[in-house]
């Protein structure tokens, strides 16, 4: 299942930024599954990852990784996550470094490792490494989709997002944006999503580009939650390769800011409207709060409420469910007679009780839509939060119950 019906975008190729793809058969034969990403020498790069303690070997590596080198390639894999699998698969994760590295001619810490799929199974080795050459071979520009596509576990389509941009009106020069993501269950990222790999050919020192991509982290892949588990393996990385030669300085960061976080946002909400069994895609949106944590913490806890997200699987505007969760999200002092609610635009709960001029009728219009806004005012502040989220339906659990079969 998924929600919305926009159709993968066009992907505009950034230049100094190659990627190719194949099939392994790490899990499924004759599926892709397995991604080789080249960056141009000069390119700067910034990742975030989970804050799982329980990271996968991948996540190890490529942090330390990260740490000393600048990276020339990237190389992932679907089918197993490399998690749980203690030192082996840190040689393992380690060996996949070496191995493409050796056929590139580079450092073997130059090399970023990244995984998803199974957790606690050990890595087919032979069967990812005898791959590597034909996923080298296929390096292209051109080749997000097929990328795109390489990265997907239980999703069910790919994600991409990309555009092009003039910092300078005047000028017929643009800079281009574009970025591929993946995930659809174990996802409340706490940094990233499962996987997320965005590149742009502007030229930009690591310093800028790593605070660019905390703030743009921070209002999209860390706004979402599909079942409110943090994934071993969340990671997201972003390229800047320079190869337009417009330089981002603090003259014009800010507009690169809003356009890099537009495309962040779409990728993360895609990965909403492919959560796994979704039926609907849900903004929960706090204002009147105190503080970003205040409307953080009242939002998460509606959306991430098991009650809240059966009642919109069966679009039943259950509007005590959502009261429930503001009652127990844990804001301190919160006068509930000035709470108020509204189901795309429906007003439910005014002065902390049912609104006056809520019917049933309209409440059940409201829910029957497959995009819901679920408006919470708190009106003791200025503060507003958007976390957006799925319902859970009974193919959430089928999907997960037979993960492993």
């Amino acid at each position: 299942m998924a929600t919305g019906t926009k159709p993968f975008p066009t992907m505009h190729p950034v230049a100094g930024f190659k990627l190719g793809t194949t099939s392994a058969g790490i899990k499924t034969v004759g599926r892709k599954d397995l991604v080789v990403m080249a960056l141009a020498p000069d390119s700067t790069v910034a990742a975030v990852f989970t804050q799982n303690a329980f990271c996968a070997a991948p996540v190890l590596v490529s942090r330390q990784h990260l740490s000393t080198h600048t990276p020339r390639y990237l190389l992932i894999n679907t089918g197993n996550a490399n998690a749980g699998t203690g030192e082996q698969g840190l040689l393992d994760a380690q060996r996949s470094c070496d191995s493409l590295a050796e056929l590139q001619g580079v450092s073997a810490q130059q090399v970023l490792p990244f995984s998803t799929g199974v957790i606690g199974e050990p890595m087919p080795m032979q069967t990812l490494l005898t791959a590597l050459p034909a996923a080298v071979e296929a390096l292209d520009e051109n080749a997000w989709v097929d990328a795109a596509e390489g990265i997907l576990t239980t999703d069910t389509r790919a994600k991409g997002a990309s555009l092009q941009y003039r910092p300078n009106a005047a000028s017929a020069e643009l800079i281009t944006i574009t970025g591929i993501s993946k995930g659809s269950g174990m996802i409340k990222p706490n940094m990233a999503t499962m996987l997320g790999f965005v590149a742009t050919d502007a030229e930009i020192d690591a310093e800028l580009l790593h605070h660019a991509l905390q703030r743009v982290v921070n209002k999209s892949f860390n706004r979402i939650t599909v079942d409110s588990d943090t994934s071993t393996n969340d990671s997201l990385v972003l390229v800047a390769t320079g190869a337009s030669g417009i330089a981002i300085d603090e003259c014009n960061f800010e507009q690169f800011v809003t356009q890099l976080e537009q495309v962040f946002i779409e990728l993360a909400q895609a990965i909403i409207r492919d959560g796994e069994g979704a039926t609907k895609f849900v903004a929960v949106e706090v204002d009147g709060a105190l503080d970003s944590a205040e409307a953080l913490k009242v939002a998460y806890t509606v959306a991430e409420s098991p009650l809240v997200k059966t009642a919109l699987a069966a679009s039943d505007a259950n509007w005590g469910r959502i009261l429930a969760a503001v009652g127990r999200a844990g804001v301190e002092n919160l006068d509930v007679s000035r709470v108020s609610v509204s189901l795309n635009q429906v007003l439910i709960v005014e002065a902390g009780g049912r609104a006056a001029s809520y019917t049933e009728a309209a409440g059940e219009q409201a829910m029957a839509a497959e995009d819901i806004s679920i408006h919470i005012s708190l009106n003791r502040g200025t503060v507003e939060e958007t976390v957006w989220t799925t319902d859970l339906t009974y193919e959430y659990v089928r999907i997960n119950a037979e993960y492993r079969t």
